[in-house]
Order: C-alpha cells, then structure tokens, then sequence
C-alpha cells in the first residue's frame, strides 16, 4: 500500500508539473471572434475561405467550438467600409482580417486597439499602414503581394505568349496612388523589353468600353490589368472584353483566367489565406502585429487558358506551357 501511494503521488506531482507545460501549447478554449472586412458583397472564393479555415484549424481553432465570424460586406463601395470597420469595433472582436487594401485603410481607420491582419495589400508601406515590412509598428500587420514588383513579370509573360507584340496598353485606376508606381515599374521594364506601354485610365466601370477602344485605335497587341475593386468585381466583363477587341490580357488573379482572360500570374491565394490564418493564430494566442513583420509572397502561380489562346489565334510556347501551373483546355 505504501509504494503504491507513493506511485500516486509521484503521478500526481508529475501532472502538476506538465499540466501549465500542455496549457501553453493548446489554444485558449475560448469563444474568438474574427471580423472579416471584405471588398465585395461575398466571399471571393469559399475555396480560399476554407483554405483560411483549415489553417486555423490546423492550429486547434475551430469554428463553432472556440472560433466565431462576423463577415462585413463593402458591396465594392469603399465609402461603406468605414462604418462596417466602426461596426466590428463596436462588437470588440479580437482581430479585424481585412482584404485588400481599402479595407485594410479603413479598419485603421477605425480602430488603433484591436489587431488588424490584412491580405492581399499591394504595398503596405505606400499607403500608410504599417512603418515597414520588417518592423510594422501599431496593430496592424498582415501580407503584401507587392503588385509593382511582378508587375514586369506578368509583361515578360506577355510577350513570351504573343511574340513580336511592340506594344501594350495598360489597363488602371489614376485615382489609386499605387498603382501608378507599379505603371512606372512597367515602363523600365518595358524599356528593356524594347516594347511601348499604352496607359488607359479608368476610374470607374464606365469607361471600360471607351478605353478598349484606345488600345483597339493606336495598335495595342495586348493588355496587362492592375488591380482596383472595381476592376476585380467585373472581371469576366474585362475578359469578353478583352476578347472582342482580340488583345490577349494578363491580370495577378486566377479567376480572370477562369473567367475568360488569357494569363494569370500573380502569388498563390491559397498560400496568401493560410499563412493569414497563421498571423490570426499567432495573435489569438498573445503576440502583439507590432511584432509580426510583415510577409512577402513565397510561392507563385501562373495560370493559362488554352481555349482564350485558340480562341484569339495564338499558341502558346511550350516552354511557357511548361512554366504553369494550371492549364484550362
């Protein structure tokens, strides 16, 4: 009887011990709450939804035992952010995800005490949201896709798809500051191409139809499109588009390639949405975004539809065949 009270109690003691050990490696069994700010009027992709899913469930977050969501949509009004991000505040959720960029601005906006992980952000640094990639400061941290530094990749591709083509119109918004540092960027790498860049400028939906007939009128041979919201919403439009005036077009997400587009090269978004879920998992469990640098892309996809390329009368290189990682017959 005496050894086997002492076995008990030497268990007992070793449970003891090793108990705040196990509490410090699991993940709090309270109810988190996540606010999501999207651009659009729903997800963009329930795929990358539940790609962001399995992330934190990876982690031992797990949507309906310890993991709630509250999901605010900007309908592609910028104007409505703000007050959806004053929304998300006002419920005092534990971390704000947001979006792109014009939700990332306007959950800084609203808040400077809960922490914000952003996606999918041209250039954080840019536009104000965090001191820099290394050391963002504040409560926000998140990952950038650094639009301007591929941009001359996506018009190398161009004219490995179309080869001969002198010239190439650009399809972007004036009124993202941004985005006219990755129009520069182009323009030096199209210098060493040999190539002309055609700029059309586009504000707003409406003059989708007046700017393919520039590129049409001065001798376009393609097009490479910049990300804005407005863009994003009506991509298959810009892709029948694209079609109708035969300019074979690249932009950095697949689904304009899904949606009709000729190329689509850009960072993986399903990388982009579990490494998201990794920083919200490192701030449920107490780090602080001040001390989250920043994350860059890491892996790349480059996605070809074969059936836009018969359909404007290219054959694409097998070299660049080759190179991608989708291929849509």
């Amino acid at each position: 009887m005496t050894r086997r009270v002492a076995g008990l109690l030497v268990i007992l003691a070793l449970s003891v011990l090793v108990a705040p050990l196990m509490a410090d490696t699991q993940p709090s069994t309270k109810m988190h709450r996540i606010g999501i700010l999207w651009s659009g009027s729903r997800p963009g992709s329930g795929a990358l939804f539940e790609t962001f899913l399995e992330g934190l469930r990876d982690l031992g977050y797990v949507e309906g035992q310890n993991l709630a969501f509250e999901h605010r949509y900007g309908e592609w009004s910028p104007e409505r952010l703000g007050d959806l991000a004053a929304e998300l505040v006002q419920l005092n959720v534990d971390v704000i995800l947001a979006l792109g960029t014009p939700p990332a601005l306007a959950a800084q906006r609203a808040t400077t005490r809960i922490p914000i992980v952003f996606a999918a952000v041209a250039d954080p640094v840019e536009v104000g949201l965090v001191a820099s990639l290394a050391r963002p400061g504040g409560n926000l941290t998140g990952l950038t896709i650094l639009a301007h530094e591929h941009s001359g990749k996506r018009l190398e591709l161009l004219t490995e798809a179309v080869p001969g083509v002198s010239r190439v119109a650009v399809l972007w918004n004036p009124l993202r500051t941004w985005s006219g540092l990755e129009v520069s960027v182009m323009a030096d790498v199209a210098r060493g191409l040999g190539i002309q860049l055609q700029s059309l400028e586009v504000s707003d939906p409406s003059g989708f139809e007046r700017a393919f007939a520039a590129a049409t009128r001065e001798g376009a041979g393609a097009l490479s499109i910049l990300a804005a919201p407005f863009i994003v919403q009506n991509l298959r439009r810009i892709a029948n588009l694209a079609l109708q005036h035969r300019l074979p077009a690249i932009f950095w997400r697949p689904d304009f390639a899904e949606a009709g587009g000729l190329m689509a090269y850009g960072p993986s978004q399903r990388d982009l949405s579990r490494r998201a879920a990794a920083l919200v998992g490192k701030i449920l469990q107490g780090a602080q975004p001040a001390d989250l640098p920043v994350e860059q892309p890491m892996r790349f996809e480059l996605v070809i539809n074969l059936k836009t390329a018969q359909e404007l009368g290219l054959t694409i290189p097998p070299t660049l065949l080759f190179q991608a990682d989708e291929v849509i017959r």
